[in-house]
């Protein structure tokens, strides 16, 4: 059996994560990789500790992607296996909205579909420190070396607005007042 059919038997996993906050969120305009390589929409996903049942659907989710796609690997889940679910106490200890959290990175050459409560109406106005859901598919990577279980961005269902990360910037509504036009460059 080629490589392709067994690829085509095993589809990626997809699960909703239904405790998100959204950190890096670049899911309007792809960014340029660190690699050179092809501009992707991405967002890190931060999912609190005391959300147990999404780090369990994770981590099956990650175990079977592992064991379905061994072929991958040559048939065998190596030991050094790469895991997108990272520990942010560990691995991001300066980055305090990370506390007490677990973060998976995730990221498409396709724009993810962005929704608000609903779940139909398009919204444009997600940013980084917004809460919500995400669809993820997780799959099998081995590549210049590195070998290990990689998160892709599906959709996405901003719920609330949270507290803005990334910088100190203000709302245009917070800065500005109204003003009066008719005679104003008179």
């Amino acid at each position: 059996m080629n490589q392709a059919a067994r690829t085509e038997k095993t589809p990626n996993i997809k699960i909703r994560i239904e405790n998100a906050r959204f950190s890096y969120a670049h899911v309007y305009k792809p960014q340029a990789a660190v690699d050179g390589g092809d501009p992707k929409y991405s967002v890190s996903i931060l999912i609190p500790k005391s959300a147990k049942d999404d780090i369990k659907r994770i981590q099956e989710a990650i175990k079977a992607t592992a064991t379905a796609k061994a072929h991958v690997w040559n048939g065998r889940v190596p030991a050094d296996l790469r895991n997108p679910l990272r520990d942010g106490d560990i691995d991001k200890p300066d980055y305090p909205e990370y506390a007490n959290h677990y973060f998976i990175n995730a990221s498409s050459k396709q724009m993810p579909g962005v929704v608000g409560p609903d779940g139909r109406t398009p919204v444009d106005y997600l940013v980084s420190g917004d809460y919500g859901r995400v669809t993820v598919n997780f799959y099998a990577y081995n590549r210049a070396g590195n070998r290990g279980v990689g998160c892709g961005l599906q959709n996405i269902q901003w719920l609330r607005e949270g507290e803005p990360l990334g910088g100190s910037r203000s709302k245009p509504e917070d800065d500005f007042d109204a003003v009066e036009t008719e005679n104003l460059w008179d």
